[in-house]
């Protein structure tokens, strides 16, 4: 839900600071007055195009920052994981939503930044965040009534499906997961005759090889000692002789200086801790005597010996130079390609399993996809009846309203459709439709709306003949005929009362509030009989004052309603009797 709402020289608005509660809040004021201005700016927010007309004359940038507070949803807590943004927790850590902060900063220059969560963020991010956050509906705004996969979300959401949609979606996941698998053996099986000799080769090679780890590095070591035997054996003789052998020899030195600090300790008794410490370090050097001593022993020139080296240390360059460079990548190596070949060779009897399996995957996923058509078929038709219902209501009598649902294989376009996708029996239906498209997560089905708005008209797709009032009051009706409360947000109606008014207008406005029990609806309104039902009603002014003009939004108590009410009732003059009418319409909203 949006809870504050930060504008700055956007169109007339110098600065402007609202604040939003749940529920139902509504924007009235005189016709010009800078309404349409704060649904605009809201729609920049959330990733609309930012046009430069929209920004104050005079001014080279603005500014647009929304405060939303959301609830627990996995699937934007993940687009938001995915981008490294994280969710901040309000004041209170118990507390199940958290709060989200967009800000956009605007330019004449086209030099634009959003930042979210202060973090600096993408507009194609700001899209994909717009349908947990806010769904803006207005004239030349209806931003997802139109999107065919809007209309399957809204069925779906009416016939309460979500367990059979998620067995869908895990039968779906499990079969293509089997396809996949299946077509890399048939990749495999086509390129097996040619592949078999180039594994068999390289694994040959490798394990003639006899690779071990780190081998190279030891070898290494050991040719450098053998190409410098006098050194050593000269660097190990003065070392001996200094440590452990010459009269004044390190060990000796250590050796008195222990007697001669015990023999102190007697005296002070803080000597006494110096003792392990010379300890320690005899027994040091005399195992470093005993080393030095027999690593001499050792030392002896085998050009024979560093010739073998050599020749071991160029075969294993060949292979590491072959296979990845190292050691440990040529030993990862043989064991894909061991791995790769046997796979190839047991190719026939895995494929025979994969086959069996992805008929039954098949099998599976279409039981489920077609019991799922089944419920949106036997859900569609009282949808039909619901939302007519509703359009009725709303002024729009001769409304017609339809819910066309194609089966995978259906051509899309302009093309005649497919016959109906049969049932599957002992796998008969899986044999009709293989190589047919339209398969998925959702089901086989392409559930589509067709509207029509007048007698005597054909019912056509909603994108092509709805009018934008027309778009926002059936979106309005679908949407609490819907229950659309899967994801509460932000919903919002721009002008949803052009062209009606009495009754329906009274009827429209008990729908917002319907809709307002469980998303919070923020709507542009001029008829007193919807902003009645106002949990926060904000006026929108607009004043001048020293050749400058500046819009104003304030949040109004009871006597405030009042005025307002009894101003849209009567005009630019105020009678007792109009605020008495606005009176009675407040009460018998509550």
């Amino acid at each position: 839900m949006l809870t504050l709402l930060n504008i700055s020289n956007i169109a007339l608005i110098d600065e402007l600071r609202v604040e939003f509660d749940g529920g139902l809040n509504l924007l009235t004021g005189e016709t010009g007055s800078g309404k349409s201005i704060v649904v605009d700016a809201l729609g920049v927010l959330i990733g609309g195009r930012f046009n430069s007309d929209l920004l104050k004359s005079g001014a080279e940038r603005a500014f647009i920052e929304g405060l939303f507070s959301v609830a627990a949803n996995s699937e934007l807590e993940a687009l938001l994981n995915s981008a490294g943004i994280s969710l901040a927790t309000p004041g209170n850590e118990a507390s199940d939503t958290r709060d989200l902060i967009i800000r956009r900063e605007l330019s004449t220059s086209g030099r634009n930044k959003i930042f979210i969560n202060n973090q600096l963020a993408t507009q194609s991010l700001l899209r994909e965040l717009r349908p947990f956050l806010v769904d803006i509906h207005g004239q030349g705004e209806q931003q997802t009534l139109f999107s065919v996969d809007t209309h399957l979300e809204l069925l779906d959401s009416f016939a309460g499906v979500s367990t059979l949609r998620q067995a869908v979606a895990t039968s779906y996941q499990h079969w293509s997961k089997l396809k996949r698998e299946l077509a890399a053996l048939e990749q495999d099986e086509a390129e097996k005759f040619q592949l078999v000799d180039v594994l068999k080769f390289q694994i040959e090679e490798l394990e003639r090889g006899q690779l071990i780890i780190d081998e190279d590095s030891a070898l290494a070591e050991e040719r450098r000692c053998l190409q410098n035997v006098e050194q050593l054996t000269l660097l190990c003789s003065e070392s001996y002789a200094l440590v452990y052998e010459d009269d004044d020899a390190a060990l000796a030195r250590v050796r008195q200086a222990a007697k001669r600090v015990e023999e102190l300790a007697q005296y002070e008794s803080s000597f006494r801790d110096y003792l392990d410490g010379l300890e320690g370090a005899r027994a040091t050097l005399e195992e470093l005597a005993f080393s030095l001593r027999e690593f001499s022993e050792k030392l002896e020139f085998s050009p024979a010996r560093l010739a073998e080296i050599e020749d071991r240390l160029a075969a294993l360059s060949q292979l590491k130079r072959k296979y990845g460079g190292s050691i440990e990548s040529s030993l990862e190596h043989l064991a894909r390609s061991q791995d790769r070949l046997r796979q190839i060779e047991n190719a026939d009897d895995r494929a025979a399993e994969l086959a069996v399996a992805l008929e039954a995957a098949r099998d599976e996923y279409l039981a489920h996809a077609l019991k799922l058509q089944r419920e949106r078929k036997r859900a569609a038709r009282k949808f039909e009846q619901s939302v007519e219902r509703g359009l009725a209501e709303v002024a729009m009598d001769n409304a017609q309203f339809e819910v066309q649902i194609m089966s995978a294989g259906t051509l899309l376009g302009d093309e005649p459709a497919a016959q109906p996708v049969p049932e599957p029996v002992n796998g008969a239906a899986t044999k009709s439709l293989q190589g047919q498209t339209g398969y998925s997560e959702r089901g086989i089905d392409r559930v589509e709306f067709y509207f029509s708005a007048n007698v005597g008209e054909a019912v056509k797709p909603l994108a092509r003949v709805a009018s934008g009032g027309e778009a926002s009051r059936l979106m309005l009706v679908l949407k609490t005929v819907a229950n659309a409360s899967e994801f509460p947000r932000t919903i919002v109606f721009d002008e949803i009362d052009a062209g009606i008014g009495g009754r329906v207008s009274e009827a429209v406005g008990a729908k917002l509030k319907k809709l307002a029990h469980s998303n919070q609806v923020l709507c542009v309104t001029h008829q007193p009989q919807i902003a009645r039902f106002a949990d926060t009603h904000l006026c929108v002014q607009k004043e001048v004052a020293g050749g400058h003009t500046a819009v104003s939004i304030t949040s109004l108590d009871r006597r405030g309603r009042v005025e307002e009410l009894a101003r849209m009732l009567t005009g630019a003059e105020i009678t007792d009797s109009a605020r008495r009418h606005a009176r009675e319409l407040i009460k018998t909203s509550q």
